[in-house]
């Protein structure tokens, strides 16, 4: 992989420094700001343009899924990586909502931050396994309490299957059309008919599913 640039933005001096080293140990990473509140990651984001700015939710002055949305919107080239203590799907749904490509637990192994800011960069998103088990489990229970014994993906044909993999991994129509030979208007076919078997109403709701079958890490 090549150079990288990183604003990195939590309100713990010592946790952005362990954070901060385990980043720069590899090659050509490097952590061009580090700040301690969301209103100046977002100032430090639009002036310094980073490949990736991995922030944390509880902030002073702006929360991580504000500074997240503001992120994105007036610096869109910026790929968000969450870090945070909040284990549950409401966190996840609101930062994927506010377009953040990973979310990780601040208990995760140093590994799987090198890999979610590697797999961002690569305009891939990421969960880690701690994540990803929280909205397994939250889909067992929400099956369950409305008495759904078989999954909905399983409904889907192989094509469908093959787009929607695409899909959550953030491709858009025109990529995934490209890659398959067949037209934009093709897939966005597709993709409604995915949407409506799935029972899924957003692009959010759909990377969540998808990482509940462990299509997506």
């Amino acid at each position: 992989m090549g150079s990288l640039r990183i604003l990195l933005a939590d309100d713990h001096t010592i946790v952005r420094q362990g954070i901060r080293k385990i980043l720069e140990e590899q090659p050509d990473w490097q952590v061009v700001a580090e700040t301690g509140d969301g209103r100046e990651a977002v100032r430090k984001a639009i002036e310094l343009r980073p490949d990736i700015a991995l922030l944390d939710i509880s902030m002073p002055l702006l929360n991580g899924l504000e500074a997240t949305s503001q992120i994105c919107r007036r610096a869109p080239g910026v790929r968000v990586v969450i870090l945070s203590m909040h284990p549950n799907e409401a966190y996840i749904g609101r930062a994927l909502q506010a377009g953040a490509r990973a979310y990780l637990l601040k208990d995760s192994a140093d590994s799987d931050l090198v890999r979610a800011i590697a797999q961002v960069a690569q305009g891939k998103s990421f969960f880690s396994p701690a994540v990803a088990r929280v909205l397994v489990d939250e889909h067992a229970r929400s099956l369950a309490a409305r008495g759904v014994a078989v999954d909905r993906y399983e409904s889907l044909s192989t094509r469908e299957r093959e787009i929607f993999q695409l899909v959550a991994e953030g491709k858009s129509n025109k990529e995934i059309a490209d890659l398959l030979f067949v037209s934009p208007s093709t897939i966005e076919t597709h993709r409604a008919h995915i949407m409506e078997k799935l029972d899924v109403h957003s692009a959010v709701e759909l990377v969540l599913y998808a990482v509940r079958r462990g299509l997506i890490s």
